[in-house]
């Protein structure tokens, strides 16, 4: 989305509110060499008010005002690790095309001695310590009074400004290195952009107080007290246990699903092909999705914990690397509850969320479902999670259009949400808020018109859809009407999505 500048606004406004005759009256009463040195006066003091324009922003942002005006921009570099992390780029290139064409990169290699290897590794390393350091020098970030400047680039120079009311988010996350070195990493999620700003790497005091700046300023905190506001409280909601979080990865479905892949599928291509190249080519991936479900989600998720503060609900997690989340209030767009089948006899369940301009898509794991309600009315005020019992099944007729799996389909719509719940092994139930519903439609295929059902679809704002699947015809017309009216009046009665409010 463009937004047009102040100074385009007025002059379209006034052309707009000026009438054909208006102006060709006004012309009539002005005389030509009037018109003329009229418009050459305006533009002269157009240009000078905008070149003394620059130049007072250019001295305020360089040098400051020495009495009554506004306060100097200091510029900061990155922690002084950074360039070892960037050193990697060209080995990076490197590596990448090794595996890229692995036979040219074996016979390149055994066409070279030991002393070329020698140089050449003399000459790659000095050039990768000073790639990191010259990317590290040019590197520069700064917090004025109404945005965060990132520049970067060592032969092109690039510049982000990031408006500081956009920040919706701002979350810190501190891989295992990082943590050895004591520094962490800042992601930044803003409202309009999928892809996060990030500055890596700080000092971990320096990023939990530029990240306490950056949210007070986003509350509206005025520059001089923004500083002095530091972190917000935090008061703890919720943490899972590695216990259960193991036993919950170990009752997934697709966990085993993955493991029973990685062991049939390369069984079956060796007793067909008997290559050994083909096995591994095949083992390997399922192999590392079988990690990646189990071992992978329990690194990742271990010591998950929920808290509650003013800017939102803050998520810490991680084994190895730790990551600091906040899930930013009034952005959240749909809430899904999931349940797999042999999480029900436990009462567990795993709540995933959709926010808009974020990556941050879960909530909880794992929590008995009591606790998991309790929290998401933190995340949806006013919202009420329905019971079994609340949610109506499609009617009998739709067996013929989804045998069997029509049963797990079910619809409630109460005074805050429209629910939806879907999947008969593994239930999603999602809650869209009426406030954040985008859009409303209804979709029929043919043997859906000839059994009169239809599907009621919910658009909300993070392009994410819900749906409601084989609805009676008449009830899915009339949803599809109510629905439209209870987001507009939704959106009307809805609180402006303030931070430490």
């Amino acid at each position: 989305m463009t937004v047009p500048t102040p100074g385009a606004d007025d002059a379209m406004s006034t052309t707009r509110n000026t009438t054909p005759e208006q102006r060709t009256a006004a012309e009539h009463r002005t005389p030509a060499n009037q018109q003329t040195a009229a418009e050459q006066q305006t533009a002269a003091e157009q240009q000078t008010a905008a070149e003394q324009g620059a130049a007072a922003e250019h001295q305020a942002d360089v040098d400051g005002e020495t009495s009554g005006g506004p306060v100097a921009v200091v510029e900061q570099r990155l922690h002084p690790v950074t360039p070892l992390r960037r050193a990697w780029a060209p080995v990076a290139v490197v590596i990448g095309w090794a595996v890229h064409d692995p036979d040219g990169a074996q016979r390149q290699l055994t066409r070279l001695d030991p002393s070329t290897l020698l140089i050449g590794l003399a000459v790659l390393v000095p050039a990768a310590a000073l790639y990191g350091f010259l990317t590290w020098w040019f590197t520069h970030f700064a917090v004025t009074d109404s945005e965060l400047r990132i520049r970067t680039g060592l032969l092109f120079r690039r510049t982000a400004h990031i408006r500081l009311e956009r920040i919706q988010a701002v979350d810190v996350t501190r891989p295992l290195l990082a943590r050895i070195a004591g520094v962490a990493k800042l992601r930044l999620d803003v409202v309009g952009t999928d892809k996060k700003d990030e500055l890596a790497y700080l000092g971990e005091g320096t990023a939990r107080a530029l990240r306490a700046e950056l949210l007070a300023r986003a509350a509206g905190f005025a520059p001089d007290t923004a500083q002095d506001v530091g972190e917000a409280p935090e008061r703890q909601l919720l943490k899972v246990p590695p216990g259960v979080l193991a036993v919950s990865l170990v009752l997934t479905g697709a966990t085993w699903g993955t493991l029973l892949a990685a062991v049939v599928v390369p069984s079956v291509l060796w007793i067909a092909t008997e290559s050994l190249w083909t096995v591994l080519a095949t083992a390997l991936p399922l192999l590392g999705a079988a990690g990646a479900s189990s071992v992978g989600r329990f690194v990742g998720e271990y010591d998950w914990t929920v808290g509650e503060s003013p800017d939102g609900l803050r998520i810490d997690h991680g084994l190895l690397d730790r990551a600091h989340e906040t899930v930013p209030p009034g952005r959240v767009q749909t809430v899904r509850i999931v349940e797999p089948l042999l999480w029900r006899r436990r009462g567990w369940v795993r709540v995933e969320l959709d926010v808009a301009g974020s990556s941050n898509s879960v909530l909880i794991p794992v929590a008995p479902r009591e606790v998991a309600e309790s929290v998401i009315a933190r995340v949806l005020p006013g919202a009420h999670v329905p019971d079994t019992a609340a949610l109506v099944r499609p009617p009998a007729r739709a067996r013929w259009c989804v045998p069997l799996w029509w049963k797990g389909y079910g619809l409630a719509v109460t005074d805050t949400v429209f629910a939806a719940r879907q999947g008969l092994l593994r239930r999603q139930l999602a809650l869209v808020p009426h406030a954040k519903v985008q859009s409303v439609r209804l979709a029929q295929g043919p043997w859906e018109r000839f059994r009169h059902v239809a599907d009621v679809h919910v658009d909300t704002g993070a392009n994410k859809t819900v749906t409601a699947r084989l609805r009676d015809a008449t009830e899915a017309a009339a949803l599809l009407h109510a629905q439209a009216e209870r987001s507009r009046t939704g959106r009307r009665e809805a609180l402006p999505d303030r931070w430490m409010a």
